[in-house]
């Protein structure tokens, strides 16, 4: 399950093209059966994602990818309610013995030093906290990068999207070749 916004959504691609529906082809060349459900919702901030958890947690879910904040930075939103929304999503997590894959976001440099540090710090602090896997920065190697973005410099484009899926995946491989 990838809870997200539109970068997880895929904003400005093909469906098939978003970095989860490129993961489930991995799944798929690797012979592993899962199936991917891409819960990214553009414009959506920890705050709406926190409103749709528990529809994302319903079945048999097996791993959860957070992958919320970039709205949260973007409009300079508190930092402090934004690391509250994402706890309370670790949280029901937890509770419901759901694995997770916490990606971090980096905040635009425009509101000051210590909103970004700040902002950076929450995915670290919730990542320590809860022993949850951990990408730094979802964008890693595809941020500022004009030609690995669409014309708004935001989201990736299909070979931005294809490494964000790459680095994804590092993560993501191991949890899922565990025992159950």
């Amino acid at each position: 399950m990838f809870l997200g916004d539109s970068l997880t959504a895929g904003l400005g691609l093909a469906s098939d093209r978003s970095f989860p529906s490129l993961i489930e082809k991995k799944l798929k060349e690797k012979g592993l059966e899962y199936e991917v459900v891409n819960a990214g919702v553009s414009g959506d901030t920890s705050a709406g994602g926190v409103r749709r958890l528990d529809w994302s947690l319903e079945g048999d879910v097996r791993v959860l990818i957070v992958a919320l904040g970039a709205n949260d930075g973007l409009r300079g939103l508190s930092t402090k309610e934004m690391k509250k929304n994402l706890a309370a999503v670790l949280d029901r997590a937890r509770e419901r013995k759901v694995p997770v894959i916490l990606a971090g976001m980096e905040a635009p440099p425009n509101y000051g030093a210590e909103y970004t540090r700040d902002f950076r710090n929450v995915y670290s602090e919730l990542a320590e906290e809860y022993k949850v896997r951990f990408i730094p920065f979802l964008l890693q190697g595809v941020a500022g990068i004009a030609s690995l973005n669409q014309g708004d410099g935001i989201h990736p484009n299909i070979r931005g999207a294809e490494i964000v899926a790459d680095l994804v995946w590092k993560e993501l491989e191991p949890v899922l070749r565990r025992p159950t």
